[in-house]
């Protein structure tokens, strides 16, 4: 594959991938550690260090605002550079671990990958919030394994670039880019002809649309196959997760809009598939536990004993494929508009996302109305433009702004879930 991203064994000279070195000792800073993904990666590494697999040193750690689970995590691997966004979470956490060197407020996060000596960053921090230390930590020339995915969505036209410039190694964490990645790895991109992202369908898979517009949190945060974070639990729930996923394929993998595919498997045992030109379809099949792709890229491009339960192939039920319904889950229908227009329109599809599901979860609108107020911002706000950090940072600040605006047009909430007054054609704003 010579698209751009494609953590292969040889990858071709336009890439900005490379072998990792050959250090005794893989030093790692993981971003975001307090989350799922970060508890996951740390059960990795104690796994790998348990069984001698690996060297590695936790150097650094950062979170938002769980201090008393950060300062656990710094002890038990003996981890004495933190960082928490949080100024009064930061001050806990100073009390917690008096000897440590701790960096706080807004780019913490940055100034750790910056301050570190670092061999890997796990970039794990949810949400636009992780955008600038995944930069940073890009433009260092350091081995970056992306769990997150709002990084790309927003900046890819010059995240990617700047892998390049800086030999950087990006390797995706998602469970369905590192099945996309273990399906390519070799292959050049001439050979291929549509890459397929699977999809469980979420907890409303076979819910009528009415149930679905009408869903409460405590329904849409119930997932049928994987344990995750509220916030792409509730983008399972709209299947936006797919949409997003769908335009950092296209950046990572250097695949157009039409080569890029989605079909619903319940089950989640299949990752992704790739087609080929010759008719012959490459599939990752794995069990949904994030700990397999974290494993994948704090090893790569080897494959030694992993925590990951493997497949009971005895067991594993019948595997089932549906295309999605675009009528129920219409947020599908984003990723080509996002993909074609370029520019600042992957910035304000993801922040009108974060912003909508924030609302959700706060029981200031309903299900149906988070990808209503994607939409309405991406009319509002055409595609401008992206050449800097600040210029996707403008972007995501209008995108938000504008939810907000449409927000103070619902009636206020009541039990259960809010009323909505009828939206008014959306202003151009910016």
């Amino acid at each position: 594959m010579t698209g751009p991203g494609n953590p292969v064994d040889n990858p071709p000279a336009n890439s900005p991938v490379k072998a990792p070195a050959d250090r005794k000792v893989n030093r790692v800073i993981v971003l975001g550690s307090t989350g799922s993904i970060g508890e996951s990666t740390l059960a990795v590494i104690e796994h790998l260090r348990r069984t001698q697999t690996r060297k590695i040193e936790v150097v650094g750690l950062a979170a938002d605002r769980s201090s008393k689970v950060l300062a656990d995590q710094a002890e038990r691997f003996c981890c004495n550079d933190v960082a928490l966004a949080d100024p009064d979470a930061a001050a806990d956490l100073r009390r917690r671990l008096p000897g440590a060197r701790l960096r706080s407020g807004p780019d913490a996060a940055s100034e750790l990958v910056r301050e570190v000596e670092a061999d890997t960053v796990i970039a794990a921090i949810v949400g636009v919030s992780g955008l600038r230390s995944t930069f940073e930590a890009i433009q260092l020339g350091r081995t970056v394994a992306l769990a997150n995915k709002e990084a790309l969505v927003a900046a890819g036209s010059i995240v990617m670039p700047a892998a390049r410039r800086a030999d950087a190694t990006l390797l995706p964490v998602d469970s369905e880019h590192a099945a996309v990645a273990q399906c390519l790895r070799g292959e050049p991109a001439h050979r291929v002809r549509r890459v397929i992202l699977t999809a469980s369908g979420g907890p409303f898979r076979t819910a009528s649309a009415e149930v679905i517009q009408n869903a409460t949190p405590e329904q849409a945060l119930v997932h049928p196959t994987w344990s995750m974070g509220p916030k792409i639990t509730v983008d399972s729930a709209t299947m936006v997760n797919k949409t997003l996923e769908v335009v950092e394929a296209h950046h990572l993998f250097g695949l157009s809009a039409g080569q890029l595919a989605v079909l619903v498997h319940p089950q989640s045992v299949v990752h992704a598939m790739v087609e080929f030109l010759d008719g012959a379809t490459v599939a990752q099949l794995a069990a949904p536990d994030m700990k397999g792709p974290i494993h994948a890229a704090l090893c790569h491009p080897d494959r030694p004993p992993s925590c990951a339960q493997p497949l009971d192939w005895a067991a594993t039920p019948a595997l089932t494929f549906e295309g999605p319904d675009h009528h129920r889950f219409p947020g599908l229908n984003l990723a080509r508009r996002a993909i074609e227009g370029g520019g600042s329109a992957g910035a304000v599809l993801n922040a009108a996302n974060e912003a909508a599901v924030h609302a959700f979860l706060q029981r200031r609108i309903r299900l149906g109305k988070i990808v209503r107020l994607i939409e309405s911002a991406m009319d509002a706000l055409p595609p401008r433009p992206i050449e800097t950090l600040d210029d996707v940072l403008e972007a995501d600040r209008l995108a938000r702004r504008y939810v907000e605006t449409e927000l103070t047009r619902l009636v206020a909430p009541v039990s259960g879930a809010p009323n909505e007054t009828p939206a008014a054609s959306p202003a151009r704003l910016g």
